[in-house]
């Protein structure tokens, strides 16, 4: 008996053996099986709260896009609790997560001893404009008071966008500005001029802009090496502020986005996304190498903090300082369980507000009246990186130029973009004076190149 027991566990083992080898050949790995239901679950929680409390989708909208990344998260078992506001996730019984609304924090995974989110809130603060100025005379992108559009151009982008959904292209918003105002704007699937949509990478690029803020009013020195002291002993203090912003870093990151990747464990299985960056070791002497990177995003959200001080003195600076000199009406920059910006990913804005972000880029600096960084630097963010391999990447935003080809080759050369995931754009063509914002939930390929080109041809 106890001899065919040995046969038993052996064979078992084996068979355990030859599972995870052969799962190894096609790409599976066991930290992807083992990682699979905390990811899955930190994914639909999270992502799920933010869809219903932050946009505003139902139920049903909400669900069908996530199950769009991966059929696993059909197999979630979810709970709502609109008293709460807060979504729970479990796969087949694990790994059950929860996530949990804020006003103007959004949702994060929610993690045990991590309440620093509630006490942020209170600095969360409601737009404002100038009293002395009649209601009347105040429009975009001082208010969200439209009275600009050119009919010609808002029935163009209202045959575009019904093209892209009769193409399954889920586009939700299509925003056209020319010289600081806007021409057209459409909506569809359930957004509105209002609705905050999820931006995904293009939170990068507002990320570099409060990097930029900080440098005009002498809080940070982007040229110098990064002030990170998990790095102080190592050859990692040799990366500069520049470095990060161009993704040269050379730090190991992987941005694959399967369970077991550094880009799902930072995101929904890690309370402080940058501190799972921060412990990362190098893989490549600091700029020379470009490797995308939602983990060196996180590093520059966490060097913002720390030139200010603290979680709540961060919060507070970006209110006063970054949104409200923006005029953001509807945009929620959602933090980690520990309070730090997900400066990778978590910007949810209406399609106005990022078209705000566009327009300060377009004005070198300045909008609605006030300077919000120095006026070379849009320059110095849109020059080519030093590396080798993808040269075509700013300050954490996409080039029209620097590869063989150009990534847009309808569009001026001038053009640059905040890029996300689902096809996410905020296109900035400084020699037409344009700023075009697309949202929605893209699976595949979006004609950003043939569309924007017949946007500019109307003009």
């Amino acid at each position: 008996m106890r001899k065919r027991l040995i046969v038993f566990i052996v064979s078992v083992f084996g068979l355990v053996v030859a599972l995870l080898s052969g799962l190894s050949l096609i790409g599976i790995s066991p930290a992807y099986i083992a990682s699979a239901p905390a990811v899955a679950t930190g994914i639909g929680a999270k992502l799920l709260c933010s869809s219903r409390y932050v946009s505003g989708f139902s139920e049903r909208q909400s669900f069908d896009d996530l199950v769009q990344y991966s059929g696993i998260l059909d197999q979630l078992t979810l709970r709502y609790e609109d008293d709460k506001k807060r979504v729970s996730a479990s796969l087949f019984g694990l790994a059950e997560k929860s996530s949990t609304y804020i006003p103007g924090i959004g949702c994060s995974v929610d993690y045990e001893g991590f309440d620093i989110r509630y006490s942020l809130a209170k600095l969360v603060e409601a737009p404002q404009t100038d009293a002395s100025v009649a209601a009347e005379n105040l429009t975009w992108p001082l208010t969200d008071r439209v009275t600009t559009v050119d009919p010609k151009i808002q029935s163009l982008i209202d045959a575009l966008v019904l093209a892209d959904n009769a193409a399954g292209l889920n586009t939700r918003a299509l925003l056209v500005a020319k010289g600081g105002k806007i021409l057209g704007e459409t909506y569809a699937q359930g957004a509105d001029a209002q609705t905050p949509l999820l931006g995904w990478s293009m939170a990068k690029s507002l990320t570099s802009v409060m990097l930029a803020s900080l440098e005009y009013r002498g809080l940070i020195d982007l040229a110098a090496p990064a002030s990170v002291k998990e790095w102080a002993q190592d050859e990692r203090a040799q990366i500069r502020v520049t470095d990060l912003l161009t993704m040269t870093d050379g730090l190991a990151f992987s941005e694959e986005y399967n369970p077991g990747d550094d880009a799902t464990a930072m995101l929904f299985d890690s309370p402080s996304a940058a501190d799972y960056v921060l412990a990362k070791p190098l893989a490549y002497e600091p700029g020379t190498h470009f490797n995308y990177s939602s983990g060196t995003a996180n590093v520059l959200a966490r060097l913002y903090q720390e030139a200010l001080g603290s979680p709540a003195a961060a919060r507070a600076d970006y209110e006063q300082n970054i949104a409200a000199v923006l005029g953001f009406q509807n945009a929620v920059f959602e933090t980690d369980a520990a309070g730090g910006f997900v400066g990778s990913s978590y910007l949810y804005a209406s399609a106005r507000d990022w078209a705000r972000l566009g327009q300060v880029m377009l004005n070198a600096g300045e909008i609605n009246g006030r300077r919000l960084f120095s006026a070379d630097w849009v320059e110095r963010a849109t020059q080519q990186n030093a590396s080798l391999n993808q040269p075509a990447y700013g300050y954490q935003w996409w080039l029209n130029t620097g590869n063989q080809s150009l990534r847009w080759p309808s569009l001026p050369e001038d053009s640059f973009a905040a890029m996300g995931n689902r096809q996410q754009l905020v296109m900035v063509i400084p020699s037409a004076d344009v700023v075009i914002v697309r949202l929605g939930w893209t699976a595949g390929r979006y004609p950003d190149n043939e569309n924007f080109k017949r946007i500019l041809d109307a003009l």
